[in-house]
């Protein structure tokens, strides 16, 4: 018994330690994603990519999450390349735009469809105990991070609703200190909103 005990305890901590890497990418990533840089997404490849790890692990079972993270993985290298092929060609960022009626529809689509897929497999295939709460954090965040990739003002709102919704669930999976980072996201978000907006108006009432 001591022996299953000390690998259990063994086990903890190196979730813990593997967490705290991936909160601190993570915390570095939004900070360049508000700052409108192009690191956000190197940085957010290390946090995602050990959250594929750990959300997947038999101990919390957030397989919608960790499906998510595979997603933001992707999607990263897809907006690295984006922005960075632009600014190869212009020596400028990507701008900062607003989303059109069209992209909103496609976001809002992505959210609803996500839900509803994430929810189906979660349920039928998998013994996740929060399937509808774990597949909404998804789908919501999924949306976001297109609207990210397409360096739209709005990817913040649907990033926040998914946030807003993750908070009591990772408290209730004992992801205390992935809670904590996302608080802080939250947090960050609403003035990376703001500081995004602020970018487009300036641009807008800039002499052409």
């Amino acid at each position: 018994m001591n022996e299953i005990y000390q690998g259990l305890l063994n086990g903890y901590h190196e979730m813990t330690r593997w967490e705290l890497v991936a909160v601190i990418f993570g915390v570095i990533s939004v900070i360049f994603q508000k700052k409108n840089n192009i690191l956000v997404y190197p940085t957010g490849l290390v946090s995602t990519g050990i959250y594929v790890y750990l959300l997947s692990h038999e101990h919390f079972k957030l397989y919608a999450e960790a499906t998510l993270n595979a997603y933001y993985f992707i999607m990263s290298v897809y907006g690295w390349i984006y922005w960075a092929r632009r600014r190869g060609q212009s020596h400028e960022h990507v701008k900062i735009t607003h989303t059109t009626s069209r992209e909103i529809w496609t976001a809002i689509g992505i959210a609803v469809v996500g839900w509803g897929i994430f929810f189906f497999l979660l349920h039928t295939f998998s013994d996740s105990p929060t399937p509808a709460w774990d597949s909404f954090v998804s789908a919501t965040a999924c949306a976001g991070m297109w609207l990210l990739a397409k360096r739209k003002v709005e990817n913040w709102i649907l990033l926040n609703i998914s946030n807003l919704v993750a908070i009591p669930l990772l408290f209730y999976k004992h992801l205390y200190l992935t809670s904590l980072l996302t608080i802080f996201l939250f947090i960050i978000a609403i003035f990376g909103y703001f500081s995004w907006r602020d970018e487009v108006l300036a641009n807008e009432s800039a002499p052409s």
